[in-house]
């Protein structure tokens, strides 16, 4: 778990070893943390903690109806924020993965360091009679910075070009973290955990599946989910989700295929309407593979 103030991204598995979560965990003091996951699973995520809590010394409070959000991202992010607060938002005051509460403008707010665009930026988390006011006053003082709105769709289209999978689509209860590319978030050291079994015998025997992403020459036409890949003609897999990305102007898809076909080599066709589109192995995200820019 995170240090009081930082952040931690955190899959959830289930007794077999697959992923039933996938969370943002914040904490804010040394007993205080906020969890912040999928709306589609929410109630099930609930019942499964209230299933495993211990009988005392643990309370989880649903903030659905108490806590909303807006997300500024890009690279005027910090510029903005730092223009209507007087907390310290420098990157050594701030770092990537920060969580703190701090006043925008006249606003209390918890504000987090971080998005899901690769890009610079901020999650902003304030009660909801406080909404409205906290998206004016944003969107009045970012008019400067060139400020615009952007909706799911563009964001899902930057966490393609991240090589990032989302819940429902790449991150589901029929893959494990080894498959899904998140063994670096599974930690086999702290101790026993659902799920730890499961996980380990991923590990050792080696993971069936890999989630990868393609670069498709799609002839004008992008994925939408669950095209069968294939090598030679062979089914070796399936598209999970996918779209055009605008930032270098390509088609781009996610696919799990079976591990030895994901190499830079392999030559994948995927496909479209009946047509069988060549797609190319991206072994290192297509937007700042080094991360840098969400950690400046």
């Amino acid at each position: 778990m995170p240090e009081p103030g930082r952040i931690v991204l955190a899959p959830m598995l289930n007794p077999a070893g697959k992923l039933i979560g996938d969370f943002t965990v914040a904490r804010r003091d040394a007993d205080t943390f906020d969890v912040f996951g999928t709306g589609g699973a929410e109630e099930y995520h609930l019942r499964w903690w209230h299933a495993y809590a211990p009988k005392s010394g643990v309370r989880i409070d649903n903030l659905r109806s108490a806590r909303v959000g807006l997300s500024i991202a890009g690279p005027h992010a910090r510029a903005l924020l730092q223009s209507l607060t007087g907390a310290d938002c420098s990157n050594t005051a701030f770092p990537f993965m920060s969580y703190r509460q701090m006043d925008i403008g006249p606003i209390p707010a918890q504000v987090g360091r971080l998005t899901f665009t690769g890009d610079l930026g901020y999650e902003i988390w304030v009660s909801p009679d406080y909404h409205v006011a906290l998206f004016d006053l944003l969107t009045q003082s970012g008019a400067q910075f060139g400020l615009k709105l952007a909706g799911t769709r563009a964001m899902n289209s930057l966490r393609l070009e991240k090589s990032w999978g989302t819940w429902a689509r790449e991150y589901r209860p029929i893959y494990g973290p080894y498959e899904a590319g998140l063994s670096r978030f599974v930690s086999l050291k702290k101790g026993d955990f659902i799920g730890r079994e499961a996980a380990v015998r991923e590990r050792e025997g080696g993971a069936r599946l890999a989630l990868v992403t393609l670069v498709v020459d799609d002839r004008g036409t992008d994925v939408a989910g669950d095209e069968p890949v294939r090598v030679d003609g062979k089914p070796i897999g399936w598209v999970t989700s996918g779209g055009y990305a605008h930032w270098i102007g390509k088609s781009i898809a996610m696919a799990y295929v079976e591990e030895a076909y994901a190499t830079p080599t392999t030559p994948f066709a995927i496909e479209i309407l009946g047509q069988h589109c060549p797609a190319t192995f991206a072994p290192t995200p297509l937007f700042d593979p080094e991360g840098t820019r969400m950690r400046r």
